[in-house]
């Protein structure tokens, strides 16, 4: 696929600090009209976002689209739960592993391909404190290895 077909809207950072991804999955977004256009501007945040799985069904929760600006009185509230769109059989895998103590699904980012929203889910585990401070000493030992590279 052309890496030109995806445009992505938005990235949460915060949850590859917080969280070991897993694995990963594809879902589709079910938006209204002023929520794809406030999408296609990039007013979205992913930072507290997080999917569940109720009643055979996927669901999105916390994420934050603005209002579309030339939306009116049609404009939805801006942290609704958005339904997901994923194969029965993916669903039934995410329940499944969800259950499992410790692991959560968390939107990794949102993107535009073909015109069409998209959210990347990631089955995570959460991240100790010493996990994250091991994380940091390893990226700063490489950009001194770096920077001793370049003298």
């Amino acid at each position: 696929m052309d890496r030109s077909e995806i445009k992505v809207v938005a990235l949460n950072r915060r949850a590859r600090h917080d969280y070991f991804i897993l694995d990963t999955y594809e879902a589709g977004i079910v938006l209204t009209g002023p929520e794809i256009k406030s999408v296609r501007a990039g007013n979205v945040s992913l930072q507290e976002g997080f999917a569940r799985i109720e009643n055979g069904e996927a669901w999105l929760e916390e994420v934050y689209i603005a209002p579309y600006q030339f939306g009116g009185w049609v404009n939805p509230p801006s942290k609704r739960r958005r339904k997901l769109l994923l194969h029965r059989e993916e669903i039934r895998a995410l329940q499944a592993k969800t259950r499992e103590k410790g692991l959560t699904l968390v939107p990794l980012r949102l993107y535009l391909k073909r015109g069409r929203a998209k959210v990347e889910l990631g089955l995570a585990r959460g991240k100790h404190l010493y996990d994250k401070r091991e994380a940091m000493a390893k990226r700063e030992a490489e950009r001194a290895i770096e920077r001793a590279l370049r003298r």
